[in-house]
């Protein structure tokens, strides 16, 4: 029974994230899963920052080596997994990370999230997979979220995920001796400030900055919001299907005309 244990194949894990090939939470990430798996990297070259499930369409994309199974890609993290999947790797991943971010991606913000995007991708290849983001944009504590991902890693590895369905997981910036548990919650909703920011170049052309103050969110029992308040990891899953099933019947209402 050992010799048959020691020559099974360790899992393929794919890694990626929106916040570039040279993020210290991919370099975390990737260290840290290299106990369980073999640790194959695609990653953008730049910063992706809320490019959401952008696909490049209409330019080549490149490829660059890094270094051992690691490498980089001029394009969003969509392009990086699909690529990866479909072609370069050369063999389907057993699991999809996409992470760690820097920053939350709670409630509305997976709308946007090129993280949440890169594992939502792999999902829809068909390959078990979850985002996950540190709850700070100066993260001191990337070893916490690094500890959960590889025990996350090992339940998906184990028991699989739900059909398509991915998680989305946010930790609290926080040592990981002062975390308050793990809180399966739904999404919650965000109150974004945003301002069209309107200026002048040196030549006299107008252009815009999109800003504004930091969004707050609504208060709902039971959300990522709720959890990540209370010291807790929050793990929502998210699903394939977005249509809104209880709104099906208001089309056939026989008042409705269309």
């Amino acid at each position: 029974i050992r010799d048959r244990v020691s020559i099974m194949p360790r899992p393929i894990i794919l890694l990626t994230n929106d916040d570039g090939i040279h993020a210290k939470g991919l370099a975390h990430l990737s260290e840290m899963m290299e106990s369980i798996g073999d640790v194959y990297v695609f990653a953008p070259d730049r910063e992706q920052s809320a490019v959401g499930h952008g696909v490049s369409l209409r330019k080549p994309l490149r490829v660059t080596p890094v270094k051992e199974k690691w490498h980089m890609v001029d394009g969003t993290p969509t392009d990086c997994v699909m690529l990866a999947v479909r072609d370069l790797l050369g063999v389907k991943p057993s699991l999809i990370i996409a992470g760690i971010n820097a920053g939350a991606n709670l409630g509305d913000d997976i709308t946007y999230s090129g993280t949440v995007a890169g594992a939502f991708e792999g999902m829809l290849l068909g390959v078990p997979s979850f985002s996950i983001s540190i709850v700070s944009h100066e993260p001191e504590n990337f070893e916490s979220a690094g500890i959960f991902a590889v025990k996350l890693s090992r339940y998906i590895l184990k028991y699989g995920l739900p059909a398509d369905t991915m998680l989305n997981v946010n930790v609290p910036d926080l040592p990981y001796t002062e975390l308050k548990g793990v809180a399966i919650t739904k999404m919650g909703r965000r109150n974004y400030q945003d301002e069209i920011i309107k200026r002048y170049d040196p030549r006299g052309q107008i252009y815009y900055w999109i800003g504004g103050a930091q969004p707050t969110h609504i208060q709902e029992a039971g959300t990522d919001f709720e959890a990540i308040e209370q010291n807790q990891i929050s793990i929502t899953p998210l699903q394939r299907d977005f249509t809104n099933h209880s709104a099906l019947s208001y089309f056939y209402d026989p008042r409705i005309e269309l």
